[in-house]
């Protein structure tokens, strides 16, 4: 009698590129006998937006060449094989459940209009009777824990925040098992190149604020290092508007940002902390940052493509100017103003700028300068290692006064740059011109 054909769950990784705490693999592995793991290089995410920017430019590009063989290396301990494909979804997942039994496809789920879109092509492409399954897997707080109706998501943080904290419990991680080694098998696909993907090898700026690597095993080594070697995150809250290093803040947010690290493992690598060491504000403040993503995934989620729109959430109608001479002066560090300039050459040679000079940034662009926000949104998503899609417009959105600041604030640069870097040390970094 013939052996019955096993049935092979496919997860396809997205921006959840890790093995632990990831719940697309540990529903996979079980439920199939047979595991097979995907990740596609989208061209579409290496072309030209519509204001002119590649969507991925070379420093994430890098950095997520390196998470995905990483993410290989760690899979196979595993024993589940990772395809690889620079190739349009559709096409890819139409040959995959043409060659292999699919039974199910497991993968993060996605809301915004462009996954959403891809998501659909390939429904059409596959079987009917092929399992589509998705889920959540990038919030601190489970959206099944917090709300049933997303249009009842407060429009202020604080409200939001407290809430949460008061009467939402953060769910364990999801520890993933095992697969047998007969899992693995033959793989014919190779990682692409930075070349193929349109760029040339480059060396990180030896000044950069962020030299790591991509992958879930540095920025396990991260958390390492900065909570329980250093043990820098006890002053965290001190240090976190800095501008100049290493360790003024967690560096979490690229490894965050591609999915090689969960906040709840964070969350809980910080309750380890502080059950040796005590907890204090800075603790808390590394939590109170992940609620704050948290705040604009669920923003994203009850206003949808708005997040997008020149009005933001609030429909406002601003004069906005769309110059290309002031918006180029303001990517190549040209503007009137020296604090600006810093953060954006730190920006154009690292793919790396801090949380206070984004702000700054930000507030320069689109009050200053009067120019349309969504372009200085999409050069960030060009250059930015961190780029998170809802972090991204949700703070734009937010810095343009047409977001969630109930006070529409503007930020003065040179007051800022006094306060933050008086001693013209960040400035001297990025603006001294060096013959060699």
């Amino acid at each position: 009698m013939q052996e019955k054909q096993k049935k092979l769950g496919i997860v396809w990784f997205r921006n959840n590129l890790r093995t632990q705490d990831n719940i697309a693999l540990k529903k996979a592995i079980d439920q199939h006998d047979q595991v097979i793991a995907l990740y596609i290089f989208d061209p579409k995410m290496f072309e030209k937006d519509t204001f002119g920017f590649k969507k991925t430019e070379k420093f994430r590009a890098q950095f997520l060449l390196e998470t995905i063989a990483d993410l290989k290396v760690n899979l196979a301990k595993l024993n589940i094989t990772l395809l690889t494909y620079f190739e349009k979804p559709s096409v890819v997942f139409k040959n995959i459940c043409t060659d292999f039994k699919v039974d199910a496809i497991y993968t993060q789920k996605e809301w915004t209009p462009e996954e959403a879109k891809t998501n659909n092509f390939i429904r059409e492409g596959i079987s009917n009777n092929i399992k589509f399954i998705e889920d959540y897997d990038q919030f601190l707080y489970h959206p099944d824990t917090v709300s049933k109706k997303f249009e009842n998501i407060p429009n202020v943080f604080t409200s939001f925040r407290k809430k949460l904290e008061k009467y939402v419990a953060i769910l364990p991680e999801n520890n993933v098992g095992k697969l047998a080694s007969e899992n693995l098998i033959e793989n014919h696909t190779e990682i692409p190149t930075l070349k193929m993907l349109g760029f040339d090898a480059f060396e990180t700026h030896r000044n950069s604020a962020f030299p790591f690597h991509g992958g879930e095993t540095e920025a396990l080594k991260r958390i390492e290092n900065y909570f329980f070697e250093t043990k820098k995150v006890g002053f965290y809250k001190k240090t976190r508007n800095g501008l100049v290093g290493v360790d003024y803040s967690t560096k979490f947010s690229p490894w965050l940002a591609n999915g090689s690290l969960s906040a709840k493992t964070i969350y809980y690598k910080i309750k380890e902390y502080e059950k040796e060491n005590g907890a204090n504000e800075s603790t808390y403040w590394v939590i109170f940052e992940l609620i704050w993503r948290d705040y604009f995934k669920y923003i994203s989620l009850k206003y949808e493509s708005k997040l997008f729109k020149i009005g933001g959430i609030l429909d406002r109608a601003y004069d906005w100017n769309t110059n290309q001479e002031m918006v180029q002066q303001w990517i190549e560090g040209e503007t009137a103003d020296d604090f600006v300039n810093a953060n954006m050459i730190e920006l154009k040679e690292t793919g790396w700028m801090s949380n206070r000079g984004r702000q700054n940034v930000a507030s320069y662009f689109a009050k200053e300068l009067l120019l349309d926000w969504r372009i200085g949104a999409a050069y960030f998503e060009s250059l930015l290692l961190d780029y998170d899609v809802h972090s991204n417009y949700g703070n734009w959105m937010y810095v343009a006064g047409v977001g969630n600041d109930p006070r529409d604030r503007k930020f003065n640069t040179q007051l800022q740059a006094e306060r933050y870097d008086g001693n013209y040390k960040f400035r001297k970094i990025w603006l001294e011109k060096t013959l060699f």
